[in-house]
């Protein structure tokens, strides 16, 4: 279910008048998309509010504008302030059922791998992965199980199982984990291996010829 947000009209434009918008706490936004452009401002802190409660802030909610009603749309970019995080600007793009989203998801890694257990280190390399998706399919994250990875193993976007109606858009030789042999496992092979060339090195060297026949003799 899509989050409501408030919204209200707006006519004043320019950077005066937009920064005056900011400081009475309002985030200067646009709809764009399926129905004309419309400029719009709504409330910042409930907006960033509700950005707190999503892992990503490219989700659906539906923006109830004040004097045109209900509209689903889809947070298509935020622009936020380098220094203060603050919002500075919104774009929402108006959707029907039937619009295929692009949107840049986090990726969740479930479960424990047992190539951790087992003394390994899981790392992650890709964070978050674009997907296509019509808004009923679009999730909130890509989920991905781990539980099967043992050292040496990794995870590739075609080994995720997407969703219905999700369709990745890297290509599925992508990495995106793996398990690793920790620092002090590498460190005890290569002292392992130390100790097999040392004794190799200590073993006698084997005896051929006439030196063999002698020590025979002996």
């Amino acid at each position: 279910m899509a989050t409501i947000i408030e919204a209200t009209l707006r006519q004043r434009t320019g950077s005066g008048a937009l920064n005056a918008m900011r400081r009475e706490g309002y985030v200067p936004s646009v709809i764009y998309g399926a129905t004309e452009n419309k400029n719009i401002k709504v409330h910042s802190k409930t907006f960033r509010d509700h950005l707190n409660t999503k892992p990503s802030s490219q989700v659906l909610i539906d923006l109830d504008v004040e004097g045109l009603g209900k509209q689903q749309v889809f947070i298509q970019d935020i622009q936020f302030d380098a220094i203060s995080g603050e919002i500075l600007h919104a774009d929402f793009l108006a959707v029907t059922k039937d619009t295929v989203l692009t949107a840049k998801l986090p990726i969740k890694l479930l479960g424990d791998a047992k190539g951790v257990k087992a003394g390994g280190l899981l790392e992650q390399l890709v964070y978050a992965t674009k997907v296509k998706a019509v808004p009923a399919n679009l999730p909130l994250q890509i989920e991905a199980n781990v539980e099967g990875l043992d050292i040496g193993d990794n995870l590739t976007i075609g080994d995720i199982e997407f969703s219905n109606g999700v369709t990745p858009v890297l290509d599925s030789r992508v990495l995106i984990a793996l398990v690793a042999k920790t620092r002090v496992a590498q460190s005890a092979d290569a002292g392992e291996a130390a100790g097999t060339d040392a004794d190799a090195q200590d073993a006698p060297a084997p005896v051929e010829g006439d030196a063999a026949k002698e020590a025979e003799a002996k």
